[in-house]
């Protein structure tokens, strides 16, 4: 927490309870706290999809009921530019990108960040948890409290000087805290559900959506030994460890067991799917990735010092797992697990952490099947 708790803060208010109650947060440890709500969609503002006007109604009643003002920005076309021309460029790879990742770098923590800027704020601040301590030498990423909602795997393409100018209120609450502060407050959208779907266009039925953008490719759905088992809307369309709305469910090949999605054939464009959540072929022992981004700016160790062990996770919410960073580049990594990890999806990001600080992470390239990491 800064020296000096008057500083001017503006809180990215979406018009969720999270960054609702964080401003009431800041406002009750003595900041000057200022709201600003971001319009980062445009293509098709339909209720009950990104139903912008929805969450602006919400975000101005908060504001009013903390008696702040709220500020608002359109950044639809750096939300296009740099986050969603990235998302469709992963789909046509064969793919699975988190898009969630690219907002926080790139709108979050960057347009919004320099409008706030601009604006004359000391600091900007986000109903995210996770914990932001800034040190003599640094400002660091940390672990919420609350584990279940730890976001810090969203976070961990930030940089130092974006963490520089960050607060996380929320950082030792629960959802149920937050809940109850709401509510305590009289605010509207206490009992509001939690925003899902794709990062700022909302939810929506997501092959139809993907269809808008990209051409379908059909192709066969095989086992690994080339039994046909149905047909596929195209690869770009499923994701690895997949298991609904593969259309096969009542095709059985080794006793009832569903199937899911263990890769993709991009050579003769075949989806290949296993029996079974536990099929060796849905585990590996190692991967590659790309784009590797360290939040202080430089690695942990030099690569003389190599290998290094640490911790990582490859999802959101998933418990953070024993991992040992075996090589690496000013881009690409080789990573090693100490047990072998499920789904490992391609587009994805392995994110790495020392004790409770996030340290960065890279963009998933390629899984190696147990034993032959």
């Amino acid at each position: 927490m800064p020296d000096n708790p008057a500083n001017r803060v503006i809180v990215g208010l979406s018009g969720g309870v999270d960054s609702a109650v964080a401003a009431h947060l800041l406002l009750a440890q003595g900041y000057a706290v200022e709201g600003l709500f971001m319009k980062n969609w445009e293509e098709d503002d339909e209720p009950g999809y990104c139903a912008a006007a929805e969450d602006l109604a919400d975000a101005q009643a908060a504001a009013e009921r903390l008696g702040i003002r709220l500020h608002t920005v359109n950044f639809a076309t750096e939300y296009w530019e740099r986050v969603f021309e990235t998302f469709l460029a992963e789909y046509r790879a064969l793919r699975t990108p988190n898009p969630d990742v690219l907002c926080n770098s790139e709108i979050k923590f960057r347009a919004f960040l320099e409008h706030a800027l601009d604006l004359g704020a000391d600091w900007i601040a986000t109903g995210h948890y996770a914990r932001v301590s800034h040190d003599p030498d640094r400002s660091r990423l940390r672990l919420a409290a609350d584990a279940g909602k730890d976001q810090t795997y969203f976070l961990h393409r930030l940089t130092r000087q974006q963490l520089s100018h960050a607060l996380f209120p929320l950082t030792d609450l629960t959802k149920a805290d937050v809940r109850g502060i709401a509510r305590g407050l009289g605010l509207g959208n206490a009992e509001k559900k939690d925003s899902t779907g794709i990062c700022f266009i909302g939810e929506r039925r997501f092959g139809d959506f993907l269809a808008r953008w990209l051409p379908e490719n059909p192709g066969p759905i095989e086992t690994p030994d080339g039994q046909v088992l149905g047909e596929h809307r195209g690869l770009a369309w499923y994701t690895i460890g997949q298991r609904s709305g593969l259309g096969i469910g009542g095709v059985r090949a080794t006793g009832d067991a569903p199937w899911f999605v263990a890769a993709k054939n991009a050579a003769r464009n075949a989806l290949i799917v296993v029996q079974g959540g536990e099929h060796p072929l849905l585990y590996t022992d190692a991967l590659r990735g790309e784009q590797l981004h360290w939040i202080a700016g430089t690695p942990p160790v030099a690569p003389q010092l190599l290998p290094f062990d640490c911790l990582c996770r490859l999802r959101h919410r998933q418990p953070l797992q024993r991992c040992t960073l075996v090589e690496y580049d000013s881009a690409n990594c080789r990573v090693h697990f100490a047990v072998p990890q499920r789904a490992v999806t391609p587009g994805q990001s392995v994110v790495f952490y020392a004790r409770d600080e996030c340290l960065g992470g890279a963009v998933i390239t390629s899984a190696s099947p147990t034993g032959k990491g």
